[in-house]
């Protein structure tokens, strides 16, 4: 189970505990740690293991088919090791189906309903009615490392794309308060978090909802817009006085956008965009129902390494599309070709249950889906190798992941990251021969001796 063991106050014996299942994206992970912080200060304690567990949460991934048989096999298999189990998340917005499968389950609710899961737990698993002797509040759960944190600045989306059927799951954007994002976020870095990674379905259109609603914050007024919060982020500095990483997600390319890039060529904000351009031929984004505007993002590409040079931009595309024809594919190649970017993943079209797409004329056959999937790879493989390649000999600040155990000369090996990569999704850097006082959460300058097509190796330098 990916669950945590915070430390534990003084209860009384028969404090109830809680499994949990996570699955799916960071948003959905930032929902696990809220339900389970507050689960917490509701009395609970947490297992393990399935065993140890007088109920057990899985909260659920909708997002695709795929995805949703990955959601049922992890109940199935919670249902099998412990029998009690409440089901949460996107795909709780199917509970006919969920029930269908495994009738078993005690209780199914939808994304980010945290009051009707801890009503959940309250009914199956009653809280013990014993008085806590440790009063101090503890801080809230965190199912990352210590080191970094994904901070949510809203929920839902306003755009309608043929693909995509979040907005059903999660709702239209709604953005938290300004204020409350900025305090969680300095509570986050006085804990201990050195990197931040800002998450929403649309991290563009932040507070647009409330019209950019201004609050007060240190004295002063600021809106609740990307480029505010971007700005305020950047202005965090940690107990030891340093700023932590900021990186952005799900960043669409708005005008706006461009208003951030001086921030990154400053210090202030990790250089690193995560935009999801999920093509770039006209007539498919058109059918997708997203901005055909791939010309002026190039030029803008241009303009923010000229800006930030070492800017990395990150993105993923959908391949197999419905009408999407050899033309249509070989002008993402080209288009891919130009626009240089440093870390990409595609997937193959899949439908989804409810989604607009389904609809459409032409579905593009399996076996060129693998096709074009296999030359999309390849192309932007071959990207990121050269452009790994041109990073040996540079001196480059890795946060540390990992440290692993001495081998039998004496060596101790490390894994990290560098600002062009994002935890999870994008790749690592390899240390060898790291000193014993390194840990987790440092940030160290290291000399890149080598490189692959997806990772980077070299050794802590001087400074």
């Amino acid at each position: 189970m990916n669950t945590v063991s915070p430390t534990k106050p003084t209860v009384v014996a028969e404090q109830k505990r809680i499994g949990m299942v996570s699955l799916g994206c960071p948003k959905a992970l930032v929902d696990s740690e809220r339900i389970l912080t507050r689960l917490r200060a509701d009395g609970y304690a947490f297992a393990e293991d399935y065993a140890g567990a007088d109920v057990v949460l899985v909260n659920t991934c909708g997002f695709l088919d795929s995805a949703k048989e990955e959601s049922l096999a992890a109940i199935g298999e919670a249902i099998a090791e412990n029998g009690r189990v409440i089901v949460t998340g996107c795909m709780g917005e199917e509970a006919e189906a969920i029930r269908a499968a495994h009738p078993q389950v005690l209780a199914v609710t939808g994304a980010h309903q945290y009051e009707q899961v801890v009503e959940a737990v309250h009914t199956h698993a009653p809280p013990s009615q014993g008085p806590f002797i440790d009063l101090i509040p503890q801080p809230d759960i965190k199912l990352t490392p210590r080191h970094y944190s994904y901070l949510k600045i809203s929920e839902g989306c306003n755009h309608s794309c043929a693909f995509c059927i979040i907005p059903s799951l999660r709702g239209k954007l709604a953005s938290r308060r300004i204020d409350a994002v900025l305090r969680e976020a300095e509570k986050l870095v006085a804990a201990g978090t050195r990197e931040l990674l800002v998450i929403s379905q649309d991290t563009s259109a932040y507070g647009v909802d409330t019209r950019h609603e201004p609050r007060q914050w240190k004295g002063r007024d600021v809106r609740a817009h990307m480029t505010d919060l971007a700005r305020e982020l950047g202005g965090l500095r940690t107990p030891e006085g340093t700023p932590p990483w900021v990186r952005l997600h799900y960043v669409y390319p708005y005008p706006h956008v461009d208003q951030v890039i001086p921030l990154m060529a400053e210090g202030l904000l990790t250089p690193y965009l995560d935009i999801p351009f999920q093509h770039a031929s006209p007539k498919v984004l058109k059918l997708m129902k997203r901005p055909a505007n791939e010309a002026k993002v190039l030029e803008r590409l241009k303009s923010w390494r000229a800006i930030c040079p070492d800017i990395a931009i990150r993105s993923s595309f959908v391949v197999g599309f419905p009408g999407e024809t050899e033309e249509d594919f070989r002008y993402l190649l080209d288009w891919l070709e130009e626009a240089q970017l440093d870390r990409v993943g595609a997937f193959r079209f899949e439908q989804v249950e409810g989604a607009a797409a389904n609809a459409l004329p032409d579905h593009v056959p399996e076996a060129l889906k693998e096709e074009r999937y296999a030359r999309i790879m390849e192309v932007t493989e071959r990207i990121s190798a050269a452009k790994l390649a041109a990073k040996v000999g540079r001196t480059l600040p890795i946060i540390i992941d990992e440290v692993g155990e001495p081998d039998e000369d004496g060596d101790i090996g490390a894994t990290g990251r560098s600002q062009a990569d994002a935890p999870e999704i994008d790749g690592a850097v390899y240390l060898r021969n790291v000193p014993e006082t390194v840990v987790p959460g440092d940030i160290v300058n290291v000399v890149i001796e080598d490189a692959d097509a997806h990772d980077l190796f070299g050794a802590i330098g001087p400074g």
